[in-house]
């Protein structure tokens, strides 16, 4: 324990949830994404199924971990931040606020009217994009701001939207 509080600048014991919650989330993101493997190939239902599960699980997580540590490599001079462990909760607001910004906007597209089933993808998909970032923009300072990392996410907004000319939204 005191290896990862030493690697992640973890001075108070409550800043352990960041690497817990970090590490769990990819063991769920591994599972999912051996289990969706499963089902394309077909092996749902078979003797081999759950260690072939537990396999693909373990494998995709240690992946997934290896590129989460190349990218906090990547970055810790881009992101300045005080500690290590703000690192781990940033990518974690930015997967909470990828998923849940693309959750939201499925039935506000319903509520206009548009069905993937039964509208144009040349039509959908856009009206989606539309209405999903919006929803991208309040739910990463929000959710920013219940991680702890709410100066980084405004001042991240504020370059962002200037980037895209959109900075007079924002004051």
């Amino acid at each position: 324990m005191e290896k990862i509080k030493k690697r992640w600048d973890i001075v108070k014991n409550w800043q352990l949830v960041f690497p817990i919650i970090g590490f769990l989330l990819t063991l769920a993101t591994g599972y999912y994404f051996a289990r969706k493997v499963l089902h394309i190939i077909d092996f749902n239902n078979t003797p081999w199924e759950w260690p072939i599960t537990l396999l693909g699980t373990c494998l995709l997580t240690y992946l997934l971990l290896k590129f989460f540590l190349w990218c906090f490599q990547k970055l810790k001079n881009k992101w300045v931040t005080q500690y290590r462990w703000e690192m781990i909760a940033i990518f974690i607001v930015f997967a909470i606020t990828g998923s849940l910004s693309a959750r939201l906007a499925a039935p506000l597209v319903h509520l206009l009217g548009l069905d993937y089933e039964t509208s144009s993808g040349w039509l959908y998909w856009p009206v989606r994009i539309l209405i999903i970032f919006p929803i991208y923009q309040l739910l990463l300072v929000a959710i920013g701001w219940l991680f702890g990392q709410f100066q980084f996410f405004w001042a991240f907004e504020k370059r962002m939207l200037k980037k895209m000319r959109l900075g007079f939204l924002i004051p």
